[in-house]
């Protein structure tokens, strides 16, 4: 089944274009034709003339960033964006959720829909959708709030999985908690889920795990697209026969998502370093189980700084108890998602569990 990406603003566009490179390189491995094959299907399509054009709709109200990531992704010489499935205007939303939501959204409706419909006719089977927006900026939360709703609209039996960019903590504008909360609160009840990640960790891991010494939204947005990407790649699951998952949102959703007032979700990856420490690097899937275990239960993204001292409370404490022991991680539920060599012989205990070909 296929996915349709709508990339919304600065940042959903830049996000997105990271992400379907992300994608493109691994499916791009001749070594594994059926793993490829699948993620071919999943998020790119075929041209007549043997092009891979990805399953995305690109909107903003400046063209700049658009037309960027359009020359990026063509130059790449593997893949490209659609010709006529992008929309822009001259004139932004001025870092307003209001503008966008009330006023350009409603204003421009008709286009956008027109090309969300043609994508949609693109897919034999549609999967659902996955908005990709920064809650800080007036298009990307404002318009991707009301996208999102006209998406739930007309296709109300699609899964909608929003991915939300959390601005830093010190503030890039003034107004972005204001734009964050009225995102929120609108998405909470339109969507399936809402996969989230802040930028102040993002940095933190470009700067003490990958080393990078002047960190750029190219690098942050790099690592976001990495890290969605091990989430949204084919997969093979304990009950799967063999084949690869026909429905990844709906997996997602159905696993983790186990409750319509619980819907935020996170992701933590490990390891995670410089590319040029690898080679010096080794891993067994004992250690980095035993790590990954921790970092759940102390609600740490990154594995530098594990807090060790956290421990999961006796199941004799009961809820009080559970709720107030210190930074354990109260998470409704979980999702194991394993790639690499020798993947089927890491021992998971209890934990749910999904099997992935090896890289």
């Amino acid at each position: 089944m296929s996915v349709v990406t709508v990339q919304l603003g600065q940042c959903g566009n830049q996000v997105g274009r990271e992400l379907f490179d992300v994608m493109c390189s691994d499916a791009q491995d001749a070594g594994r034709k059926t793993h490829s094959t699948a993620g071919w299907e999943r998020f790119f399509r075929h041209t007549t003339q043997g092009d891979l054009e990805a399953r995305a709709v690109l909107i903003d109200m400046e063209p700049k960033v658009i037309n960027h990531s359009m020359s990026r992704a063509a130059k790449s010489g593997r893949w490209r964006y659609g010709e006529t499935s992008h929309f822009s205007q001259k004139q932004g939303s001025g870092n307003n959720w209001a503008n966008g939501y009330c006023v350009h959204g409603p204003g421009h409706r008709d286009a956008v829909e027109e090309l969300v419909r043609r994508e949609v006719e693109h897919c034999d089977m549609l999967a659902g959708f996955i908005p990709m927006m920064s809650v800080a900026g007036g298009t990307g939360s404002g318009v991707g709030t009301f996208v999102t709703q006209c998406l739930r609209d007309i296709y109300p039996s699609a899964f909608v999985l929003n991915h939300l960019t959390w601005p830093y903590g010190t503030g890039e504008v003034i107004v972005q908690n204001y734009n964050s909360v009225l995102t929120l609160a609108h998405l909470y009840q339109l969507s399936d889920a809402i996969l989230v990640h802040e930028n102040d960790i993002v940095h933190r891991i470009c700067s003490q795990l990958l080393k990078i010494k002047q960190i750029s939204f190219s690098d942050i947005n790099r690592v976001i697209a990495h890290q969605l990407g091990g989430v949204l790649q084919p997969a093979l699951t304990p009950d799967s026969c063999g084949a690869y998952s026909r429905n990844p949102l709906g997996e997602l959703v159905g696993a983790l998502a186990c409750h319509p007032e619980y819907k935020l979700l996170s992701v933590s990856t490990i390891p995670q370093m410089a590319s040029s420490s690898i080679a010096f690097s080794t891993f067994s899937w004992p250690a980095l189980l035993k790590h990954l275990r921790q970092m759940l239960i102390s609600n740490t993204k990154m594995e530098e700084g594990i807090d060790w001292q956290v421990r999961p409370p006796p199941a004799s404490a009961g809820r009080t108890r559970t709720l107030t022991a210190g930074s354990f991680n109260t998470s409704l539920a979980n999702l194991l998602i394993l790639r690499g060599k020798d993947v089927y012989s890491a021992e998971t205990g209890q934990r749910k569990m999904v099997e992935f070909d090896a890289i």
